[in-house]
């Protein structure tokens, strides 16, 4: 590691991050300095003798978790309990095999050295697992909608949370921080919701993120959706420790460790630095190659989020995913009877879709963009393409163009970004932006 790295891991402590780690941009972390930020950050935190909750994401999110859970079963291992959840939002569970993938580790591993550790799912399927800590009054999230604030949002809401939250003495948050298309950068208390909460918290934030759109609300740091995640986690008893990653390629750029929302923060604005591509011209057409973790629509789908801002009027994006077969394992149904359609469709017609979720309409609306209500019919901004196992009636039906992805040259796409097109090899988490005109109106 570089003198700068080393001096920047012996800073720490300011503004409620207890210890921190910067590498130079484009370099990583090695694994001294990870491990020591860890324990410096978790020394002195009551982890032994207690029952202690290790959230943690699933495979839709890019960093060394192998390296990491092993490193905190060490550093934890004074602990009465120990276990870790994966927060599934509402992601389909992973069975067992795919959890000891995720974590890095072997069937005679979980038999033998982490035997005493826990490593679960976050069960929101299942009867018993939520409990509540309380409601969010209409007020307060009409405040914190403003401008944003609409009646399709709803009332009170009831904020309920994997009972393993309140039921844990300490909960450390472990994730990576990017640009989100919901909320502005991901993690920190986003782990808590929708990570492990109930309907009601999923479907209004996601709705008020649909209501802001996700050019008006990605790479942003402080929208509606966070101030509403952390009214929420006001309710939050538990004592709780934050690790901000900022990843770097496979390895890690940066580490924050302590207060939840001042780790968030840090991790926020390092992400700014490192995820954000700005181009000099908006693209006429984009090939966005969606990664094997993606294994749904539902999550391939970011491919679009994150390049969204970087779309000419009228240009059109390809999400590119040959291997991609699934639409949702959880909200399909939904999905393939709407489709995907711009805010107005679904505004402007309210009667025929108040029934849907919040979420699934949300989603609806990430994928397809933003668009205009014009003489009665919706006037998507762009074009929305997808090239996989998803046949040319199955895209239709879903409102996207078809693309036999055996008749794509992924090569053919590389270095003419001065022609206005664009490929991304690894789409989904870096956000693209180009000079564009303001973000027009998404309700008329």
């Amino acid at each position: 590691m570089s003198d700068a790295a080393i001096a920047h891991l012996e800073a720490g402590g300011g503004g409620g991050v207890l210890a921190r780690a910067v590498a130079p941009t484009g370099q990583v972390l090695d694994a001294s300095a990870v491990r020591s930020t860890l324990e410096r950050g978790l020394a002195g935190g009551g982890f032994d003798g207690a029952r202690v909750l290790v959230l943690i994401p699933d495979h839709t999110r890019t960093l060394p978790l192998p390296q990491l859970f092993r490193e905190l079963v060490d550093l934890l291992a004074g602990a009465r309990e120990l276990t870790f959840m994966v927060a599934l939002g509402t992601h389909p569970p992973l069975d067992e095999e795919r959890l000891q993938r995720l974590v890095g580790i072997s069937a005679e591993e979980r038999a033998g050295r982490y035997r005493h550790v826990r490593i679960v799912n976050h069960g929101w399927f299942e009867d018993g697992t939520l409990v509540s800590l309380g409601t969010l009054p209409h007020t307060r999230i009409q405040a914190i909608a403003g401008e944003r604030w609409h009646p399709t949002l709803g009332g009170d809401v009831d904020v309920l949370i994997n009972r393993a939250v309140p039921e844990a003495d300490r909960v450390v948050i472990l994730g990576p921080t990017f640009p989100h298309e919901v909320v502005g950068f991901s993690g920190g208390f986003k782990y808590y919701f929708p990570g492990v909460s109930g309907a009601d918290m999923i479907n209004v934030t996601h709705w008020l993120g649909a209501l802001s759109g996700v050019r008006g609300t990605i790479g942003i740091a402080d929208t509606p959706v966070r101030a509403m995640i952390h009214a929420a986690a006001e309710l939050v008893s538990t004592p709780t420790t934050l690790i901000a990653l900022t990843v770097e390629g496979g390895g890690l750029g940066a580490i924050a460790v302590g207060d939840p929302v001042a780790a968030w923060a840090e991790a926020a604005e390092r992400s700014n630095e490192r995820h954000v591509t700005h181009l000099p011209r908006p693209m006429e057409r984009v090939l966005a190659c969606a990664p094997p973790m993606y294994d749904e629509l539902w999550t391939a789908g970011k491919a679009m989020y994150k390049l969204e801002p970087a779309l000419a009027e009228g240009g059109e994006l390809i999400i590119y995913a040959p291997h991609l077969d699934t639409v949702s394992r959880v909200h399909g149904e939904w999905i393939e009877r709407i489709g995907y359609h711009t805010l107005p469709y679904f505004l402007e017609q309210w009667e025929r879709f108040a029934q849907v979720p919040l979420g699934v309409l949300a989603h609806s609306t990430h994928v397809r963009g933003d668009g205009r209500w014009l003489d009665g019919r919706e006037v998507p901004r762009a074009r929305v393409t997808l090239a996989s196992r998803l046949g040319p009636d199955a895209c239709a039906q879903l409102n996207l163009g078809y693309l036999d992805p055996a008749t794509v040259d992924v090569e053919s796409w590389a270095g003419r970004e001065d022609e206005g097109v664009m490929l991304v090899r690894k789409a989904g988490e870096r956000l693209y932006r180009a000079p564009s005109a303001p973000v027009a109106s998404r309700r008329s």
